[in-house]
């Protein structure tokens, strides 16, 4: 019985950072990153606090959704390492960060004395406002993304993703904003969806 909880744990932990990495974009690619950032701060705000919340209700132990954090950031340094191995500059791919924002929900949950509702709406809000600000932060140390784009193209990017000139200010008046609240709003509920399902697979 032992080992089948500790193996479910390894199960969850793996598909639920796949179910995490495939939503939306999980990396920022420097030569479009500006243009996937408010769709970033959606999928994987909500799809963070999903899979934490999921994890952690099911091993019942704070820090749990900063090791899962951990893990998708190891995937995307190798994903990172994968594109610089083919010939691209080191800071093609923008390494996204979940790990500040997992500390949060951890922190409320252990906070909270172990409150899963708190958990949920407490720190999905916090996930939601802090992932689209610390990423914010990560996309503006990297150099000019349309150098990049011209000089550095990528095979598997689609047409309407070409870049064609310069289109500073015209994406919405507040990619942080936007995304900040489109993501705190959406965490919420889908956290509860997480939650739903750890207490389904409990029954069973």
């Amino acid at each position: 019985r032992r080992t089948t909880h500790y193996l479910f744990i390894v199960v969850v932990a793996v598909n639920s950072t796949l179910l995490t990495i495939n939503a939306g974009d999980y990396i920022f690619y420097t030569d479009w990153m500006w243009t996937s950032f408010v769709v970033f701060s959606i999928s994987q705000s909500t799809m963070l606090v999903v899979g934490a919340i999921y994890y952690m209700l099911f091993t019942g132990v704070p820090g749990t959704a900063t090791y899962y954090a951990t893990i998708m950031t190891i995937y995307t340094w190798v994903a990172k390492g994968a594109w610089f191995a083919l010939g691209y500059p080191y800071d093609f791919i923008v390494v996204p960060v979940w790990i500040p924002s997992a500390m949060l929900l951890d922190l409320t949950y252990w906070a909270t004395r172990r409150n899963k509702h708190a958990a949920i709406i407490i720190g999905g809000t916090l996930v939601g406002l802090s992932l689209p600000l610390f990423n914010m932060i990560n996309l503006l140390l990297i150099r000019d993304p349309l150098e990049v784009a011209f000089k550095y193209p990528r095979p598997t990017l689609p047409a309407y993703m070409t870049p064609i000139e310069p289109q500073v200010g015209k994406f919405y008046n507040s990619p942080v904003a936007l995304g900040a609240g489109a993501g705190a709003v959406l965490s919420v509920p889908i956290a509860a969806l997480g939650a739903k399902l750890n207490t389904w697979t409990y029954r069973w």
